[in-house]
């Protein structure tokens, strides 16, 4: 994970500070600003100190009630391995931590809200979510959200977790379809979070977008940030000017002439990632009104052709985005999980209408 992120060099604290800041949601192309992450190195002179005060130094935003917090649930690592407030910092130890962001003022009800779960043990159970679903509260989504969901069914969610978001580790947006997990214990909930930071979880996508795309498979490189005219889009910034280091890798799965089937696996997981790259590149993703999938990109001009999109919009009418792999070390047995979810009526039903036109009309 060194050399990620942004370097900064401190001469007063006698540190050479690596620190990479890693926000696990939705996603994924949808994962949002659930944790803060942060990783320092200690430089070659750095003397013995307590890992929670060498912490403080460096985090001047932090409370030190709020690093200890984080020492109690098992979210401070040195080299790796979980250590207590009272750990005494060497040289060129590799210091990380996870922060969660502080909760909003939101009163969370359970409500007997139907969710297809299609694992659950002890540790964590993984969620097939249905687009259309908030997956946390937030402003103006109050009720109705998987956490609500999840919070009148598991009685016992981490008590770590934040309690605007228990259990969660991550997140997709609401008219993005397909697997999420949930921790169920504070073991878990640390230590997937930490699979996430790392990198080591496995997320394959399936998207339908606009446009025959060049090659059968690539990826995309690109620094994603708040629209600088819109804060409620992602863009990306090629020079690497403003916004985080983001990477979607790509192959094609089936070509329709007009439109083209991919998988995408994340290397990062920034938000909107997925529909936000694909634009960037001319490819938004079909039916997406956020990105501008929502229009005929391409195609024919025939009252024909339009009635043809306009009823696959009516079938499917949000972005054809779809978690489809989850891949996970459990934390407790060390095995790797592998989840797979099938693709949701309204992408199968335009999928295939697809198929049918691109066999029957020419494509040019």
């Amino acid at each position: 994970m060194a050399g990620k992120g942004w370097k900064e060099s401190s001469q007063e604290v006698g540190i050479e500070l690596m620190k990479e800041i890693d926000f696990n949601s939705e996603s994924s192309d949808e994962q949002d600003e659930l944790y803060e992450h942060h990783r320092f190195i200690a430089d070659k002179n750095q003397g013995l100190l307590r890992v929670d005060k060498f912490i403080f130094n460096l985090l001047a935003q932090t409370s030190r009630n709020r690093i200890q917090q984080a020492a109690k649930a098992g979210s401070i690592w040195v080299n790796g391995k979980s250590v207590k407030p009272n750990y005494k910092v060497k040289p060129d130890d590799v210091v990380q931590i996870v922060l969660e962001y502080p909760p909003r003022e939101i009163d969370l009800i359970p409500e007997e809200i139907p969710i297809n779960i299609v694992y659950e043990d002890e540790s964590f159970c993984i969620v097939n979510k249905e687009a259309g679903m908030v997956v946390h509260p937030g402003y103006g989504n109050y009720s109705g959200t998987l956490v609500n969901a999840i919070l009148y069914r598991m009685k016992n969610l981490p008590s770590a977790a934040s309690a605007e978001r228990p259990g969660l580790v991550h997140r997709i947006d609401k008219e993005t379809s397909g697997l999420l997990v949930i921790a169920l214990s504070d073991y878990a909930m640390v230590h997937i979070s930490k699979q996430f930071f790392e990198r080591t979880t496995d997320r394959l996508y399936t998207a339908l977008v606009w446009g025959d795309i060049a090659n059968n498979e690539g990826t995309i490189t690109g620094h994603l940030g708040r629209s600088l005219k819109d804060r409620k889009v992602m863009s990306v910034f090629p020079d690497g000017d403003f916004g985080k280091h983001a990477v979607t890798h790509y192959r094609v799965l089936e070509r329709f002439g007009y439109v083209t089937l991919v998988e995408c696996k994340l290397e990062t997981g920034r938000t909107h990632q997925i529909r936000a790259h694909f634009q960037f590149i001319g490819h938004p993703l079909f039916g997406d009104p956020t990105y501008g999938g929502d229009k005929i990109l391409k195609g024919v001009n025939t009252a024909k052709y339009k009635q043809f999109i306009k009823n696959n919009f009516e079938i499917l009418p949000r972005q054809a985005l779809h978690a489809r792999t989850l891949a996970v070390t459990h934390p407790v047995s060390g095995e790797r999980h592998v989840f797979e979810s099938e693709l949701p009526d309204d992408m199968v039903k335009v999928l295939e209408r697809w198929r049918n036109y691109s066999v029957n009309h020419s494509v040019d």
